[in-house]
């Protein structure tokens, strides 16, 4: 009879040898997956090893794995958007409170391009949530932080429904054309 501690160094040791190889065949894809992800080679790497050690763990608590590579993949994915949620955000309405004023180049850009009539027209297409927040940034030339007071919505949920009526605007504009 094979004692416990043996049977415990004989999974190990079979833990081990499959570690290995699945560092040898993902361990290149995996690394590329993360720096494409997170821009620093450095992050990329321990995103890399944290992967291998969370499996590790999850294999000697007893896990079964039925795909080795979907199963680090997964976990490479979860530790990337960690790593996204560690780095420090800042709020729109913190930054407007700094003097920072939020412009799109783009958007200027683009608003050269239509003539008031034009505008006022294409504005008229747009669905109305996208109809009310246009009309009141480009027409009433309102800021997001007046746009806000007058419509009870965050000025970040604001930027982004501008943003998003510009591109159906510019969409609008090419159709037109």
């Amino acid at each position: 009879m094979v004692s416990k501690s043996k049977q415990d160094q004989q999974r190990q040791a079979a833990l081990k040898a499959l570690l290995t190889s699945a560092y040898d065949s993902y361990g290149k894809g995996l690394f590329t997956r993360a720096f494409f992800k997170v821009h620093s080679e450095s992050t990329g790497q321990d995103l890399v090893s944290d992967t291998f050690l969370k499996t590790w763990k999850y294999l000697v608590k007893g896990g079964k794995i039925e795909s080795m590579k979907a199963f680090l993949y997964h976990i490479l994915n979860n530790l990337i958007v960690d790593e996204y949620r560690k780095q420090k955000t800042v709020s729109l309405d913190e930054l407007s409170e700094k003097g920072f004023e939020l412009t799109d180049e783009k958007s200027d850009r683009m608003l050269n391009i239509f003539d008031g009539k034009a505008m006022v027209v294409l504005i008229q297409r747009l669905p109305e949530n996208y109809r009310k927040v246009m009309r009141m940034r480009f027409i009433q030339e309102l800021s997001l932080e007046e746009m806000s007071l007058l419509t009870g919505q965050s000025k970040n949920s604001l930027a982004v429904k501008i943003h998003r009526g510009l591109k159906k605007l510019k969409a609008l504009h090419e159709h037109r054309s």
